[in-house]
Order: structure tokens, then sequence, then C-alpha cells
């Protein structure tokens, strides 16, 4: 196996657990919401799994991003990482990558920042989750090679399904109190 072997299935693997993470993420944090999964567990058990499923993703991502960047293969520098479609390469697939990177960068950070900030502008950067799962779909669908792989193709469009589902059940069904 060659090294740019080695860094294209790390890259895979990242960016599909990558991938899982954030939407166990979503789904959970749109189940602290509504009910349509207390079924699960607790309020307290899918908590637990929001916070954990948040911390995932990071060095998942991490490892993504890097291996991307030791690929040869993938001609990806570090400017088509943080800068939304730059890059020559898949210009549309790594852009969609880039941008989701940055806005669950912004998810991330003001989800730490909670309590520092106005409720309204937390809420209104915690809801741009939603927009960045959509463009990491995006990403996946375009930059992924497994779809040919029934597992793979399976839970990336199964997970979409069920946010927007779940999401259409929230926005429909409105808030729940805490």
């Amino acid at each position: 196996m060659t090294a740019d072997q080695f860094y294209w299935l790390l890259a895979r693997v990242t960016g599909l657990g990558s991938y899982a993470a954030l939407a166990i993420a979503l789904l959970t944090g749109i189940a602290l919401r509504t009910a349509v999964l207390d079924w699960l567990g607790s309020n307290r058990a899918v908590r637990l799994l929001h916070e954990f499923t948040i911390v995932l993703w990071i060095p998942l991502a991490a490892l993504h991003v890097m291996s991307l960047l030791l690929d040869t293969t993938a001609r990806i520098g570090p400017v088509d990482v943080v800068v939304p479609f730059h890059s020559t390469y898949g210009t549309l697939a790594i852009g969609f990558g880039a941008l989701s990177l940055d806005v669950l960068i912004a998810v991330t950070v003001t989800a730490y920042l909670k309590r520092r900030l106005r409720k309204d502008i937390w809420l209104w950067v915690h809801r741009l989750a939603y927009s960045a799962f959509a463009l990491i779909f995006l990403h996946a669908v375009l930059s992924g090679t497994d779809f040919s792989d029934p597992a793979v193709s399976a839970i990336t469009w199964g997970t979409a399904a069920a946010a927007l589902t779940l999401g259409l059940a929230r926005v429909l069904g409105g808030r729940l109190p805490a």
C-alpha cells in the first residue's frame, strides 16, 4: 500500500465517520426539542449522546482534512479547505465540504459559548447546523467514491432522510418545553 492509497483510505473512513457523528448530533439535537425519539431513552441520555457526537466529529474531520492535504492525488491545499469553491480539483464537491466545515466550526464554537452569547444570536447560529448538514450531504454525494456500496449508500441516504423527517417534525410540531 502506497502512502497516497493510505491517505485516500484514511480520508474515506474519517469522512464517513465524521458524517455519521454529525448525523447523530443533528438527529439527537432535534430529538431534544421534540418527542419523536423519546423511545430511545431519557432526555439526559439523548443529551449526552448529542454532546458526545458533537465532540467526536472534530478529530474525525481533522483527520479527514489532514489526510486529504497529505494525499498528492487529491491536490487539495490548505486554502481549499477553508475557502469554499477555491479548489481546482472537484471544485463543487470540495467547495461544499469547505463551506460546511466553516459553518460547523461557527456552530461548534457558539455551542461552547452558549452561556456567554445572547440567546437569539446563539439560536440563529446553532440553527445553521441544518444547512451545514445539507452541505455535508452534498459534499459526500458529489465527492464520495463509496456510493456503489449498499451499506454506505443506505447510511448516507437514510440519515439524510431521517434528518429531513425530524426537521419537518420539529418545524411542524414546534418546540416542546425544555
